[in-house]
């Protein structure tokens, strides 16, 4: 039977993991930072049956009884770790630098860069990818925080790169959760194999090739719709960038 993560531990002090001396440790922002970054390497290295506030106290070499004072416990260190952009990209990181240039793109040419720009931020989040494999055999606590600010980002994602097409055509949520889905497959399927169905997943010339196939498949969905919804979206940024 397995063990579930210990998501409720009490804010003892652990005794021998006291906070960093000096200017750093003094640095609330710092030692944040510090906490944050313990989370990725304590579930890269253990998983998610490991991740409790000792594991990730120790792996920050700061007393436990700061992640309740700075983060209030296990759960919401969690969401601020999926927030963070460590583990899954921002909008900010999806649209880029000058975001009303992506906005006042046609719709097709939004579509097809969120899915460049997703792949490629995707691949250079190897944890991202153990996760998501993990995610398929356990689901518990600390899964289930992830996944709620997955879906909440899909929702800005959608506004930001769709507007309101998707209110006019329904069925392209459900075409866009498939070839979401499908890029998070390959890359999963990419820890163990190299080569599916003729592409070479280990390359950035075999994911040019499915990113080639993506640009297309906007075109052919979305040409005709031309530039309806670059206002709405433009109006979906400001909202998003409120609440973040």
């Amino acid at each position: 039977m397995s063990r579930r993560p210990a998501v409720a531990e009490g804010p003892r002090s652990a005794g021998h993991a006291a906070e960093p001396a000096g200017g750093r440790g003094r640095d609330r922002a710092a030692t944040e930072e510090r906490i944050l970054a313990a989370v990725g390497k304590v579930l890269a290295r253990d998983g998610f049956r490991a991740v409790g506030v000792n594991a990730i106290a120790r792996e920050a070499g700061i007393d436990k009884v700061l992640i309740y004072r700075y983060f209030g416990g296990l759960p919401d260190l969690l969401r601020r770790w999926g927030a963070s952009g460590r583990f899954w990209p921002t909008a900010d990181e999806l649209l880029g630098r000058d975001v009303t240039a992506v906005l006042e793109l046609p719709v097709e040419a939004r579509y097809a860069l969120f899915f460049d720009r997703f792949i490629d931020a995707l691949r250079a989040r190897p944890l991202t990818i153990e996760i998501l494999a993990a995610e398929i055999v356990e689901r518990n606590e600390l899964t289930a925080i992830l996944e709620a600010e997955r879906e909440e980002w899909g929702g800005r994602i959608e506004m930001l790169f769709g507007g309101e097409v998707f209110r006019s055509r329904p069925e392209l949520r459900g075409i866009t959760l498939l070839l979401v889905a499908g890029v998070q497959y390959l890359l999963v399927r990419a820890r163990n194999i190299r080569v599916f169905g003729g592409i070479d997943l280990h390359s950035d010339a075999g994911w040019a090739a499915l990113k080639a196939s993506l640009n297309a498949a906007s075109r052919s969905l979305l040409a005709p719709l031309g530039t309806q919804s670059a206002k709405p979206a433009a109006a979906a940024s400001k909202s998003a960038r409120r609440r973040r």
